[in-house]
């Protein structure tokens, strides 16, 4: 049994000037463990796909499946991490990896070695009573994933999780984010505009097509390289094979 299956997801919008179809006909399977990442021209439907996923938008037509069971609405055992880390500047970041466990009403002894485990394990600890301001882009990122991991969800939703870094920033956290990631057993469901992310990160890749998307391609990922990062795998000689394969699928000359 998949962890995560897409049956027949169609979704359309309706407005004074008709209806527009965003998405026709998704089908996939994800496995436990899985990290795929979703890639296809902008403006495709690949974030409206991902909403669909996390139980935020219903689709007109089609359903998707956690663990064998129909997801409603939006279910504990999935975290969603967004574009942005959406950090309260006025909270620590204590306070903020331990936020939405005080919501639910969860944070107790347990929960907060939990915390202390996490933020020890993943470079933060020392900076517990840090503002978000004091740190860099990447310890932002890495702190909205822990407070995204304090509810420990089964699988990760993250919309374009690097976009707001510069380049740089962007290789450093990738890896960093990917091993905590890898650390921790979760599955991970990645929409991205970045080929080159998605081959370095990903055992599956999906292409969309331009709207209304289509599922055109599934990829499957695999490096020979020890020790799987990021960083590592762009070095590797597949991935010139990957990307280029992955480019040849995509619209961007049809972008409307």
């Amino acid at each position: 049994m998949s962890k995560v299956e897409l049956r027949n997801i169609y979704m359309n919008y309706h407005s004074l000037k008709g209806e527009t179809s965003a998405l026709e006909n998704i089908n996939l399977s994800i496995e436990a463990g899985d990290f795929v990442s979703i890639v296809g021209p902008s403006g495709c439907g690949k974030s409206t796909l991902l909403n669909i996923i996390a139980g935020l938008i219903k689709p007109s037509r089609g359903e998707v499946l956690l663990d064998g069971e129909v997801i409603g609405s939006y279910s504990e055992k999935l975290g969603y991490m967004f574009q942005r880390d959406h950090l309260f500047e006025w909270l620590t970041v204590w306070d903020n990896v331990a936020l939405g466990l005080k919501i639910k009403n969860r944070l107790n002894e347990d929960s907060k070695d939990k915390l202390q485990h996490l933020l020890k394990n993943y470079g933060l600890w020392d900076f517990r009573n840090h503002y978000p301001k004091e740190l860099s882009g990447g310890m932002r990122q890495r702190v909205a994933l822990i407070r995204t991991l304090a509810l420990d969800p089964e699988v990760l939703l993250l919309d374009e999780p690097f976009s707001a870094l510069d380049y740089q920033s962007r290789l450093n956290v990738s890896d960093e984010i990917y091993d905590i990631i890898k650390k921790e057993g979760k599955t991970a469901i990645m929409v991205t505009h970045d080929i080159s992310e998605a081959v370095s990160m990903s055992s599956k890749v999906v292409v969309l097509s331009k709207r209304p998307a289509k599922l055109k391609k599934e990829l499957e990922i695999l490096f020979t390289c020890d020790c799987r990062t990021p960083l590592k795998c762009r070095e590797e000689a597949e991935f010139r094979t990957y990307f280029n394969e992955i480019w040849k699928e995509m619209d961007f000359n049809d972008e409307t």
